[in-house]
C-alpha cells in the first residue's frame, strides 16, 4: 500500500508540473492547452502511459535507486504569447516552480508534524512528496532539450549563443525519443551521484532532516 501511495505522489507531482505549464502560457495569452483540455485536474488527460505508469513503477519495483517519470508535454503556442522574449521561459518555469511550492508545503507538514499529532506513515509520505518533487523541479531546470531548463537557458542568452543553442535544440529534438533515453542514461551513471547529493542537501535544508 506504501508503494502505491508514492507511485501515486509521483504521479500527481508530475501532473501538477504539467498543468503549471499549461495555466502559466493561457495566463500569458495562449489558450492552446485550455482549448485541448490540458487544464483540467483530471490526470487521465494528462498522463503518458509509458512515463507516468510503467517507468516509475518499473523502477520503484526493481529496487532503483532512483525513481523518473513524465506526463504527455502541455502543446502551447509561443507565438501566440504576449511576452515574446521571457513567455516561452515563464512558461518553462511554471512547471519546477510548482513541484518546489509543493515541497515547501510538505517540508513545513513534515517541521510541524508533533505539533500537528501526524501519524510516523504520514510523514514518511510526505517526506517522499518533497524528495520526489525537488528532483523533479532540479531534473526539469537542467538546461538540456526538451526540459525545461533549456528554454530558460535559451532566453537568458545573448542574441547570436541563444540562435546557435536553439539550433542546437531543433538538432536534439530532431532525434527524438533515443536522445532523450541516452541523456537519462549518462545522467545516471555520470551525474547521478552529485545531483543526488543536491537534492540530498536541500531536502534535509528544507525539512531539517535526512532523507531515508
Amino acid at each position: 500500500m506504501e508503494q502505491i501511495a508514492i507511485i501515486a505522489a509521483l504521479i500527481l507531482s508530475i501532473v501538477l508540473h504539467e498543468m503549471a505549464h499549461g495555466y502559466a502560457a493561457n495566463a500569458l495569452g495562449d489558450p492552446t492547452a485550455r482549448l485541448r483540455g490540458r487544464l483540467s485536474g483530471n490526470p487521465l488527460v494528462h498522463m503518458d502511459p509509458i512515463g507516468s505508469v510503467l517507468v516509475p513503477a518499473f523502477l520503484f519495483f526493481s529496487g532503483a535507486s532512483f525513481l523518473f517519470g513524465w506526463a504527455k508535454p502541455v502543446p502551447y503556442n509561443p507565438y501566440n504569447l504576449r511576452n515574446q522574449k521571457w513567455g516561452e521561459a515563464m512558461v518553462a518555469a511554471a512547471g519546477p516552480a510548482v513541484n518546489i511550492l509543493l515541497a515547501l508545503i510538505f517540508a513545513m507538514i513534515i517541521r510541524f508534524a508533533g505539533v500537528l499529532g501526524l501519524s510516523y506513515a504520514f510523514v514518511e509520505l510526505a517526506s517522499y512528496i518533497v524528495y520526489l518533487n525537488i528532483l523533479l523541479a532540479f531534473f526539469n531546470m537542467i538546461p538540456f532539450p526538451p526540459l525545461d531548463g533549456s528554454k530558460i537557458l535559451a532566453a537568458l542568452l545573448p542574441l547570436r549563443a541563444r540562435m546557435g543553442y536553439q539550433n542546437f535544440v531543433r538538432k536534439v529534438e530532431s532525434l527524438g525519443i533515443v536522445v532523450t533515453f541516452l541523456f537519462i542514461f549518462i545522467m545516471i551513471n555520470v551525474f547521478w551521484t552529485p545531483f543526488r547529493e543536491l537534492v540530498d542537501s536541500v531536502f534535509m535544508l528544507m525539512t531539517g532532516t535526512r532523507f531515508f
